[in-house]
């Protein structure tokens, strides 16, 4: 496993990858491991670093999360979520084909492993208010203000 982290506004993110793709991006961090990292972390790092500095509005980049058959169908959902749109978990659950499967699909929400690349912070409430963010709801709330103002 690599890993590499970075700072952010957020504070320290933590990428880590295998040969395969990136596993996980961690926001917050508090004692973070020593780097070790890859091309592909490296790659990731700098993808981030534009995201925050208003850049890049889009990441290309290999994913390897595990997760159940429904979590992969929640997050490639989610990674089809434009910058600053923002859905509902309803929407989510529409969008799979299950939409009685909201409280599902915000379960599935809150074990996304790879923040702001599959973007889970973009789905709210459905009147429009923030909830949960695996994250933190200040962070969610900067991660949308901040894609507000570069869109």
């Amino acid at each position: 496993m690599f890993q590499q982290t970075i700072d952010s506004p957020l504070g320290p993110v933590q990428i880590c990858a295998d040969e395969h793709g990136i596993c996980k991006i961690n926001l917050g961090i508090a004692t973070p491991a020593p780097d070790l990292p890859s091309k592909l972390t490296e790659r990731a790092a700098s993808q981030l670093k534009q995201y925050f500095a208003g850049s890049l509005t889009q990441f290309s980049l290999p994913l390897a999360a595990t997760g159940t058959a429904f979590q992969q169908q929640v997050w490639q959902a989610l990674s089809q979520l434009s910058f600053g749109q923002t859905c509902s978990y309803a929407d989510i659950a529409r969008e799979i084909a299950n939409p009685k499967a909201v409280r599902a699909v915000g379960a599935a929400n809150s074990k996304n492993p790879i923040a702001i690349v599959v973007p889970c912070h973009r789905v709210i409430g459905s009147n429009g208010t923030l909830t949960g963010y695996a994250g933190g709801l200040d962070n969610k709330a900067w991660l949308l203000s901040h894609e507000q103002k570069v869109s």
